[in-house]
């Protein structure tokens, strides 16, 4: 039962869905924006915003738990603290923004496209 729970379980189990959410995270990242399904870019995220805020702080434990949270991807992590975080300095939130996008055609599932603002 879900009561109460706002998140999605996209049908897999927990470690799957952690590994979903870290390879759409890495891809977001390494790519600055990603065409995905609606429900996934609104999953996905609260899961940036907070490696976002995190990496603001920019310092070896900081780095050290970033990587853990990307899964061991070092220059994912570098990247975000050094290249996209600096940007949001001085941004209290709001790092990303979803865009909607017509629906795919061969299951009607509505697109989104989240990327760094």
């Amino acid at each position: 039962m879900r009561h109460h729970s706002n998140k999605k379980k996209f049908g897999r189990t927990q470690n799957q869905r952690h590994a979903f959410m870290r390879g759409l995270a890495l891809n977001l990242i390494k790519h600055g924006r990603i065409e995905t399904t609606e429900t996934r870019a609104k999953a996905l995220r609260p899961y940036v915003e907070k490696l976002v805020t995190k990496a603001r702080t920019n310092d070896l434990a900081t780095l050290r738990l970033l990587i853990a949270r990307l899964g061991g991807q070092e220059d994912a992590a570098k990247k975000l603290v050094n290249d996209i975080a600096p940007q949001y300095k001085d941004r209290d939130g709001g790092y990303t923004r979803i865009l909607k996008l017509p629906a795919r055609k061969s299951d009607a599932t509505n697109m989104a496209l989240i990327e760094f603002v």
